[in-house]
């Protein structure tokens, strides 16, 4: 049963995860894409810590209230968005929808016709499907690029097995269970004010200061991590190390979170959601899902065995934060207020995208 029951939660999962980035970026105003969609991101980790914390408290049913919970809103609050009924081919609900999501005083035209041209330059080759696309046509290689990079780098900060194996890495510098277990909750606070703060800097700072500061902030954190986990647990080969440095690591490790959760945690939903064009929306989003998600079951079988390595498990990890910083800021253009219909603007721009956008 409990096999069972995990697949069908997976498919879940895929479903949301695949579906609720692109739905808030479709029907967000330019201005706060950024801030709409890193909400995702937000209520994520809230999610998670509700649920280990209070609703799996609840005896007998408390799981039935996290997953009832969300229902809600797919089945009352949301409506399908003005792209995707433009695609469908029913363009008065499109316009309703767009009115609906705009409120009853904006004037939504503009909007729609750029929706609606952006929707008939996709239909110029409705013989080719999406991934035949991303695969053969040159407009598509930076989108190709990116819809790989991006999760990949994302998983390979090293956050995703910190978040699931934080009480193990506490244990392994010598706090006791109770303990151990106290700082995964002190984590999953200090990720919820990284993505808070994210909220409200994404739209005002840009994407690529976000990227480029927690890149730096991460590599510093690691490398620190890496050096007192070495100097006390290395050298020696102790099973544990003073208290002041174990506090260190703790700390060092929030700070670690924080900026993940202020960078790369909620631009990871950001990004991805709004750089591809509608043709290749899906698809695109798809793909990006299906690499993070193939990196996070890799990551989670090995990192325990990794973890004997000690303090090299860090220096594998700020290897990566390094190059995809130097990624981002060699190859990822902003996007910061930037429609989604005129998106390719940006990559017609850039120094060295320029060359494969048609």
């Amino acid at each position: 049963m409990l096999i069972i029951g995990r697949i069908l939660l997976g498919f879940g999962v895929g479903f949301t995860a695949q579906a609720a980035p692109l739905y808030l970026a479709e029907t967000s105003p330019k201005r706060w894409r950024g801030g709409f969609t890193t909400a995702y991101h937000f209520f994520l980790v809230a999610g998670t810590l509700v649920a280990n914390y209070f609703t799996n408290r609840i005896p007998g049913w408390g799981w039935r209230v996290s997953l009832g919970l969300a229902a809600v809103p797919a089945t009352v609050i949301v409506t399908d968005t003005p792209s995707s009924l433009v695609l469908r081919g029913e363009p008065d609900r499109a316009r309703a929808s767009l009115q609906r999501i705009r409120g009853a005083d904006a004037d939504v035209e503009a909007e729609f016709k750029d929706i609606v041209r952006a929707v008939e330059e996709a239909r110029r080759n409705e013989l080719e499907g999406a991934f035949t696309r991303l695969l053969r046509g040159k407009g598509y290689r930076q989108y190709l690029v990116m819809m790989v990079a991006i999760p990949a780098f994302f998983d390979l900060t090293g956050m995703v097995v910190i978040s699931v194996f934080s009480p193990v890495l506490f244990r392994t510098v010598g706090f006791d269970s109770q303990k151990a277990i106290f700082g995964a909750v002190i984590i999953s606070l200090v990720s919820l004010c990284g993505v808070v703060l994210s909220t409200l800097a994404v739209d005002r700072c840009g994407r690529r200061f976000l990227f480029l500061a927690g890149g730096t902030d991460m590599l510093l954190f690691q490398v620190a991590v890496s050096w007192v986990l070495a100097n006390h647990l290395g050298k020696h080969n102790a099973v544990t190390m003073p208290k002041k440095y174990a506090v260190g690591v703790v700390v060092l490790v929030c700070l670690y979170t924080f900026s993940f959760n202020l960078s790369w945690g909620p631009l990871k939903w950001v990004v991805p959601s709004e750089i591809y064009p509608v043709e290749i929306r899906s698809a695109g989003q798809a793909i990006t899902l299906s690499v993070a998600l193939t990196l996070s079951f890799t990551q989670t079988q090995v990192f325990i065995s990794m973890l004997c390595a000690k303090y090299a498990i860090f220096l594998f990890y700020s290897g990566w934060v390094l190059a995809m910083t130097v990624f981002i800021a060699a190859f990822l253009p902003e996007t910061k207020g930037v429609p989604l219909e005129t998106m390719r603007s940006v990559w017609a721009r850039h120094w060295f995208w320029r060359k494969f956008v048609v």
